[in-house]
Parts: structure tokens; sequence; C-alpha cells
């Protein structure tokens, strides 16, 4: 429903925090989840069937194979041209079947992330990352195979697949998992090698990374947001640390500053569209080219 004097309201919001000098501290704790009720967030064990057979299908699918063919595909050529709120407009045709917490179209989702950054007074770059997070979804739209390679907890493939994975039995279909090499702690990989040096499973956080990378204005924090927001083995469990370098330490506080506000802006109201439009337009002008190669 449309409210008349939210306009005004939502203006106010950004007037405040001007003038309470709210606006440095991007990795100040967030306040607007103060009240919420963490523990019914990812429950796992208690979802329903489509997350659970969701899972099933990308643990088994997800292998060294797979990522590097796929990469190999992305690589050769352009899948589509739009501006950014063009590319947030088509993410209303799809829903995520991997979140346990959330039956909402994208759209309302990437806009809820976006607002609670804004009402904690977050720079304009945090903010338009909570608006642009998902939008690699749209690889679903673009040919993929199904939405296991495009959503859901992103894990390092190409080394033994840690049990702090949610439904970590579910690898025994993959054929890495039994692999000579890929079974083994470091895999492919050195010690403390990095995070930019190992292959992270195919999905909409990677293929964003790569989408923005060099399509933006937006600091290297908020690329680490978009790459690394859905590996919650990282940076929610502590696995992987043994391939992680100082860079990644960095990327893990941004990531770890973000989280919250994807995670728990899930339970908010459902937000007017129309009314924040003409904002986050102007948002999206400052960081982005009017179009980008998808």
């Amino acid at each position: 429903m449309h409210v008349p004097y939210f306009e005004e309201t939502s203006d106010a919001v950004d007037t405040v925090n001007v003038l309470k000098g709210n606006l440095k501290g991007w990795d100040d704790p967030s306040k607007f989840d103060s009240d919420k009720d963490k523990a019914k967030f990812r429950q796992y064990e208690e979802a329903c069937e489509r997350v659970k057979n969701f899972y099933k299908e990308q643990h088994e699918k997800q292998t060294m194979a797979f990522n590097v063919n796929t990469r190999a595909n992305f690589r050769k050529g352009v899948r589509a041209k739009m501006g950014i709120w063009e590319a947030i407009e088509k993410l209303n045709t799809i829903v995520d079947e991997s979140d346990p917490d959330t039956e909402l179209s994208q759209i309302e989702h990437a806009l809820q992330t976006a607002e609670a950054i804004r009402r904690d007074g977050k720079p304009e770059w945090f903010q338009v990352t909570g608006l642009v997070h998902d939008l690699g979804k749209l690889l679903y739209l673009f040919g993929s195979e199904g939405q296991w390679d495009v959503v859901g907890d992103t894990f390092v493939v190409g080394c033994k697949f840690p049990d702090k994975i949610i439904y970590p039995e579910t690898f025994e279909a993959n054929p890495d998992s039994k692999d000579e090499v890929y079974s083994t702690e470091y895999g492919v990989y050195k010690p403390n090698c990095g995070l930019e040096n190992v292959m992270l499973s195919w999905g909409h956080d990677e293929y964003l990374y790569h989408v923005l990378k060099y399509q933006s204005k937006l600091p290297e924090e908020a690329l680490a947001m978009i790459r690394f927001h859905s590996f919650y083995p990282w940076h929610r469990e502590g696995a992987y640390m043994h391939l992680c370098n100082e860079a990644d330490m960095k990327a893990l506080a941004a990531v770890q500053a973000f989280n919250p506000y994807d995670l728990y802006s899930k339970s908010d109201d459902v937000v007017d569209l129309e009314v924040l439009k003409s904002y986050y337009q102007g948002l999206i002008a400052k960081f982005f080219p009017e179009e980008i190669e998808w």
C-alpha cells in the first residue's frame, strides 16, 4: 500500500543521519537488528523439502570440472546489456529456492537490505551495495542449468568439503569428494594462497563480482561483500582459514559488516518500490555507468 507521507519520512532519514554524523563508520555494528530474534534465521534442519532438495542437487553437481567449464563459457561473451535499475526490475520474477527465511521476490529483498543499511546511517556505497548484491541471480534468466548453479551458500571446489557447510552429508554424491586430490585438505591449492586464488562454487555472487569489478566505482569492501556474502562456511563458521591471507581478513571484516543487513532484513515489512525508486536511481547513477555488460 502506498503511504503518501513516506517520501518525506524517507528524506528525513538521510537528513538526520547526516546531522548525526552517522555516514562515516561503515564497519560500525548494525543497529537495525537489535530487536530481532536471530535464532529464527537459517534454520536449515527445520527447512522445507524445497530447500533440502535444492542443496542436495547443488552439492552433487558443483564439481571442479563444472566450475572450470562454466567460467570458460562466462568469458566467451556478453549475455545482455542493460542498466542497473532495469536489471533490478527483472529480479521480480525470481524467488530463491535455497532460502528458508523468505519467499519474497528478489527485488523486495534487495530493497529491504538497502533500506536497513540506510536506516543505520551507512554511506551511500554501502547502501547501493545492499541494493545490487543479489543481481547476479539474473544468471537464472541467462540459460543456467537450474537454481543450483545460481543461488545457495557457496564453498570452495578443488579441495575437501568441510563439515561446516550445511547438509555436509549430501556431498557424498559429488565425485570430487572421492577424488584423490580434490578430497584432501588443500586440494589443488597452497597454504594461505588467498581466496582470490581459489575457485568458489559458481553462482550469483561470483558472477556479479566479475561483472562489476571493472564496471563500477564500488570500493574493494563492497566488492568483497558481493563476492563473499553467501560464503557462510567462511564468514560465519570459520572454515577455509588455512587458505586465507592478510587481504582476506580485511575482506572478512567487510562481509561480516554486511551480513546482518542481508540476513535479518528479511523479516522487515515489504517496501514500496515506487516510493524508493527515485532515491536509488540517484545512487545508481553515482556508482555505475548507464549500461552494464552482463
